[in-house]
């Protein structure tokens, strides 16, 4: 019987800094932009057969090719509905149900933010032992908004918006604080965003899942026995999650 050999077990670090997630770890997010999609299939309802017309694949489709030219959020997600109505459509679509699907952008960059139970005390827990950064992804103004309406602001002496999570991305956030990727722990719900390009670097992940996820984050390739790898069901597991990194020995 072949037994497949166990990644080799890392050396537990001296953590120097402790980077957060903003959409759907810290607050709720992805909700509002589901709920979005089925406000535009309704629209789309008056010209095609939802059942037929896979819409919620093609919107994704044209979303996908148009992260590079509109980037990530809710201003992206409308103008690339609209791209995808005229295109399902025929050109078909009236500028009446254009300004509704307008609308939807609207109420999505516009939607409350709710602080995800237990964020606000688990944050300030981490930040009474490490230095921490908030780095999030999408529209300058639309989180800076989400930031200030989370009240989270204060809890966070550096504040990162970036276009994009990769690993070039947090080398330079990285580069900025002077400090090697095996001293860095980020916590976040996508393991395509927040994870897999940490562990890239040599840095650590702390995973907790959010209930609904975009399909496009949904897809990564971090493995199950990932070992610089952390599961924490909810928020409040975080501080024991990053302690366990520094102060016990990898699973």
């Amino acid at each position: 019987m072949t037994h497949r050999a166990s990644p080799p077990v890392p050396v537990a670090p001296s953590i120097g800094l402790v980077g957060f997630d903003g959409d759907d770890t810290l607050w709720k997010s992805e909700d509002y932009y589901r709920q979005a999609e089925q406000d535009f299939e309704a629209v789309l309802g008056h010209y095609i057969d939802l059942h037929d017309a896979g819409t919620a694949r093609h919107l994704l489709a044209v979303e996908r090719r148009n992260l590079e030219v509109f980037g990530y959020g809710a201003k992206g997600m409308t103008l690339s509905m609209i791209e995808a109505a005229i295109e399902l459509t025929g050109e078909r679509i009236s500028a009446a149900h254009l300004r509704q699907i307008v609308e939807i952008g609207r109420r999505t960059l516009q939607h409350p933010v709710e602080v995800i139970d237990g964020v606000r005390d688990a944050v300030a827990a981490i930040a009474e032992r490490w230095p921490v950064v908030l780095i999030t992804k999408g529209d300058l103004f639309h989180q800076e908004q989400k930031i200030d309406r989370s009240g989270l602001r204060d809890l966070f002496p550096r504040i990162e918006i970036v276009s994009e999570k990769d690993p070039a991305t947090y080398a330079r956030v990285l580069a900025e604080f002077a400090l090697p990727a095996e001293r860095f722990v980020m916590v976040g719900n996508s393991l395509r965003s927040d994870i897999e390009p940490v562990l890239a670097l040599g840095g650590w992940g702390v995973h907790t899942p959010y209930a609904v996820t975009w399909a496009h984050e949904a897809e990564h390739g971090v493995s199950e026995d990932e070992p610089r790898l952390r599961l924490a069901d909810t928020a409040r597991q975080w501080p024991g999650a990053v302690a366990a990194i520094e102060d016990g020995p990898a699973r």
